[in-house]
C-alpha cells in the first residue's frame, strides 16, 4: 500500500522513474514496486516486475496482523511462509546474518475467525499477510532468490475485518467506504485512530529494517 511503500522509500532514498522507483545502496541497485492488497495483484505486480528489470533478489517489505508470540511493533523475518489457499510452503533466503524464525501464512480473507488464528498459533505461526505467498511463488518459478521483512501493525482477532472495506484495491483509502463506516459506527473512531497510528509505526520499522539490511549488504566487508 502507499503508505507501507512511502516509509521505504524516504528510508532508500528512492527516485520516481518512468516506470516505477530506483536507488541505490552502496554498488547495488533497487529498483521498487507497490503490489497492490491481495495475492493476485501481488503475483501481476511481481510478474511485471520481473520481465522489466534483471533483479538478483526479491524482497517483501511491508506491515503484517500478528498472531501468537507477535507484539505491535515487532519486525519479523519468516523462516516459512505458506499459502493458505494452497498449501504451498516456501522458504526465503534473507540478506545478511538475519536470524529468520516462526511462520507467516498468506491469504486474502481479512477476518480470520478465532478457532482458525488458535490452530494456526499452535502450528508456529506469528503472523498473517495478503501477498508475501504470492511474491514467493513468482520468484521459485523464476529461480530467484527472495526475502520478507514484515512488522505487526495490529493482532488478528482485534481489528475488526470490515476495516479491509475502508481501502481501495491498490491500497489507496476508499474515500466514500470510510465516511459511511465513521458515520454508522461512530464508536469505532478511537480504535481506527490507534490502528492508523500503529500500521504507521510498523511500516517504518520495517523499511528501517530493509534498509539497515541493504546497507550491510552493500558494506565493503561482505562484498
Amino acid at each position: 500500500m502507499p503508505s507501507e511503500f512511502q516509509p521505504l522509500v524516504k528510508a532508500l532514498l528512492l527516485q520516481r522513474t518512468a516506470s516505477g522507483y530506483s536507488g541505490t545502496a552502496g554498488p547495488i541497485e533497487l529498483v521498487a514496486a507497490k503490489t497492490g492488497i491481495g495475492t493476485r495483484l501481488a503475483a501481476a505486480a511481481t510478474e511485471r516486475l520481473l520481465d522489466a528489470a534483471s533483479v538478483d533478489h526479491v524482497m517483501v517489505v511491508g506491515i503484517a496482523g500478528g498472531m501468537g508470540r507477535s507484539k505491535v511493533g515487532d519486525v519479523i523475518f519468516p523462516e516459512v511462509v505458506v499459502d493458505k489457499a494452497s498449501g504451498t510452503e516456501y522458504r526465503p533466503s534473507p540478506l545478511g546474518d538475519v536470524q529468520s524464525s516462526g511462520r507467516l501464512v498468506t491469504h486474502d480473507d481479512f477476518d480470520m475467525q478465532p478457532a482458525e488464528c488458535d490452530a494456526l498459533v499452535a502450528k508456529g505461526f506469528i503472523a498473517v499477510d495478503m501477498e508475501t505467498a504470492a511474491v514467493a511463488g513468482v520468484c521459485e518459478r523464476r529461480g530467484i532468490p527472495w526475502s520478507a521483512v514484515r512488522s505487526i501493525s495490529d493482532l488478528v482477532g482485534v481489528t475488526p475485518g470490515d476495516v479491509i472495506g475502508l481501502a481501495n484495491p491498490d491500497g489507496t483509502p476508499n474515500v466514500g467506504a470510510s465516511v459511511r463506516h465513521l458515520l454508522t459506527k461512530p464508536w469505532r473512531i478511537p480504535r481506527l485512530v490507534r490502528l492508523g497510528l500503529d500500521a504507521r509505526g510498523a511500516a517504518n520499522a520495517a523499511a528501517a529494517a530493509a534498509a539497515q539490511l541493504l546497507r550491510d549488504a552493500a558494506s565493503p566487508q561482505r562484498l
